[in-house]
């Protein structure tokens, strides 16, 4: 059984493969029936999906310049070092110069590939990303040693390999033993991937390829004992990396070495759906672990067993159901909580940006798998609300932890002295903007989400350019290219915000449509020039917290509002390894308490009732005695918000 994602991936590798005459001797998946592309579904990449529109224009410009500003001999350092390689260059600061050091390395390398690649990244600034790309492959290939390894975080002393000697022994200290030195390799691993499935530049494999025997090597000589002890500490996806690594070789030890990787107690405990099975886990180390179990499941397909499928499905569900707020993210302090849980944990650490990152990504994979519609909406929801909240639209940098507690402020990284693991997840989130938005089955398309945008597919000689400002109105407009008229269909996803029936008109005639599985599917011979125009009610609503049934949040449509409140006194503080983090806030309070008469049920149910709208997104919370503009959260990138408020029947 083989995923359409993935075999478009196999079919990648395999040309490029066989133009450098090392085509694999075995077929890259293991399953024994293809999924007919008429029913598999996968998803447009960045290479395909140009946004536009003055957002996401400025938001990967910065991203862009931020990439550029990096000088990659200073990334570079800690591996030459590793390797008795001199240089007189110093390390970049922050936890880059500390036992984490390279794992920034391996997401800015992801970075770079996706950007390289982004429909929206100028000719000019793709041919700097390439040199840049092929400058540290090349540095990168006279640091690995002979064994294969490859290394950039600072020393111990003169074994290089000692942190993951340490890990096996149980050490982990992160100041003197080992600071999750697997996590690091999995950085390391899925950016050279990146870049060779990318850019199709060959040295990238071969080093993944050398860092692969080793893993493998290291990995096949544990005990049970020693590999428990190894899974005990954080080791991000080592097997989502070593099943991508099988995916583009072939090489059947690779997907044995992922699957030392799986966590099957873990995966055990997930599937038995008793409650609180995530109470305590650390979000970010578990996540991942999940995703490594859909990757067994993608690239093996039946051989693999529908139980890993299962795993991810079920964890997915317990992490949104239970715990996950309005913007999509979740945790507290890095940490789930018990089940349901949430209003008696908003901090000002909540929210870890990895955990968004990391979800969206399960989140797209269960989507091309199930064609569920609720991994549509949760990935909308969480690209809107945290996503676009997690960039300083001024400098390009990114967040850490969103506050879910009323009057804090979002805090972002520094340039160079930051390099915290959300400051590299962050540099991928910006560079694949457009990663979830159009899918395809078949000839059919899939459009789950709006904004504005252009969708290229040459070889179904097919261009759609979006148009839409919702949820400022209610209207997204598409306007279809194609080389000649075909007949496919159309699926608009119908959004769970909508407030109302959706209606649609192909070239300004009303038309009806199937509604199937929750998208309304318009099936015709396609012309060029074909326009539709798609209409969905757009409402205000009001969302409660589980443990805190008048605690609501408010959205307009798709987007998260937020009260907008002062901008004085943001001084912050740091927590954890140097993370900067929002000092104080400035309501210690968030109870509103409503004008008589009105109750807080009557909030809830009919939110409108009680907001005066002006201009644009801005709203008037009319229902106190001093009415408080609310706006998109997302917006509030420079000053204090709230969330959530309590709300208190007048006594």
């Amino acid at each position: 059984m083989l995923k359409t994602h993935f075999k478009k991936l196999v079919c990648l590798t395999l040309a490029l493969l066989i133009l450098s005459g090392c085509a694999p001797k075995a077929q890259s998946r293991g399953g024994s029936a293809a999924i007919s592309p008429d029913t598999d579904i996968s998803g447009y990449g960045v290479s395909a999906v140009k946004m536009t529109g003055e957002f996401f224009e400025n938001a990967v410009e910065k991203e862009i310049d931020y990439l550029l500003s990096l000088d990659p001999e200073r990334l570079l350092v800690n591996f030459r070092r590793n390797r008795g390689i001199k240089t007189e260059l110093e390390p970049y600061g922050g936890w880059e110069n500390t036992l984490i050091g390279g794992h920034t390395m391996g997401h800015y390398l992801t970075a770079l590939s996706q950007a390289y690649v982004n429909a929206a990244v100028s000719s000019a600034d793709k041919k700097k990303l390439y040199d840049r790309i092929t400058t540290i492959i090349d540095g990168l290939a006279e640091c690995q040693r002979d064994n294969g390894f490859l290394w950039g975080s600072s020393l111990l002393g003169i074994n290089v390999e000692i942190q993951f000697d340490n890990v096996e022994k149980g050490k982990s200290d992160i100041f003197n033993d080992a600071w999750v030195p697997w996590y690091t390799m999995h950085k390391i691993l899925e950016g050279l991937i990146s870049v060779y499935t990318e850019t199709g530049y060959q040295p990238a494999l071969d080093i993944a390829v050398r860092l692969g025997d080793w893993v493998c090597d290291r990995a096949g000589r544990w005990d049970e004992n020693t590999r428990r002890t190894v899974l005990g500490i954080e080791y991000g996806g080592m097997n989502d990396a070593m099943y991508d690594l099988y995916a583009v070789t072939g090489e059947k030890k690779f997907a044995d070495a992922a699957h030392i990787f799986d966590e099957d107690t873990l995966f055990e405990r997930i599937r038995s759906g008793q409650k609180n099975v995530l109470n305590g886990l650390h979000a970010n180390t578990t996540i991942p672990k999940v995703i490594g179990a859909m990757k067994r499941w993608l690239v093996l397909g039946d051989k693999a067993g529908d139980e890993y499928l299962e795993t991810a499905e079920i964890f997915w569900q317990t992490v949104v159901d239970h715990h996950t707020y309005s913007t999509g993210g979740n945790s507290e302090w890095e940490h789930f909580g018990e089940d349901d849980v949430l209003n008696l944990e908003r901090t000002n650490c909540n929210c870890e940006t990895c955990n968004v990152y990391n979800m969206l990504k399960l989140t797209k994979y269960l989507f091309e798998a199930t064609g569920d519609k609720k991994y549509a909406d949760y990935y909308e929801n969480a690209f809107i609300n945290h996503i676009m909240a997690s960039q300083n639209p001024e400098t390009g940098m990114t967040t850490y932890f969103q506050a879910m507690a009323t009057g804090y402020f979002r805090t972002f990284s520094t340039p160079t002295d930051s390099f915290w693991c959300c400051t590299g997840s962050g540099m991928e989130n910006m560079t694949k903007l457009g990663d979830g938005i159009y899918f395809k089955r078949g000839g059919d398309i899939f459009v789950n989400m709006y904004f504005d945008s252009e969708l290229s597919d040459p070889e179904l000689g097919l261009k759609i350019t979006q148009k839409t400002d919702i949820p400022e109105s209610d209207t997204a407009s598409f306007k279809l290219g194609l080389k000649e008229s075909r007949e496919f269909a159309l699926r608009f996803r119908i959004p769970d915000w909508a407030a109302g029936d959706i209606s649609l008109t192909v070239n300004g005639e009303p038309t009806e449509f199937e509604e199937d599985s929750g998208y309304a599917a318009v099936a015709r011979n396609w012309e060029s020039g074909d326009s539709v125009e798609l209409k969905i009610p757009v409402w205000l609503t009001a969302l409660n917290l589980q443990d805190g049934i008048n605690t609501v949040c408010f959205k307009y449509g798709p987007m998260l509002l937020a009260a907008k409140l002062s901008d004085e006194n943001m001084t912050t503080t740091y927590t954890g390894m140097s993370v900067i983090i929002p000092e104080n806030t400035v309501v210690p309070d968030d109870t509103l308490t409503l004008d008589a008469g009105i109750l807080p049920k009557d909030v809830r149910t009919n939110p409108s009732d009680y907001f005066v709208k002006g201009d644009g997104l801005s709203f008037k919370f009319a229902a106190i005695s001093e009415p408080m503009e609310f706006v998109p959260y997302y917006s509030l990138y420079n000053t204090r918000y709230g969330i959530y408020w309590k709300l208190k029947e007048a006594e």
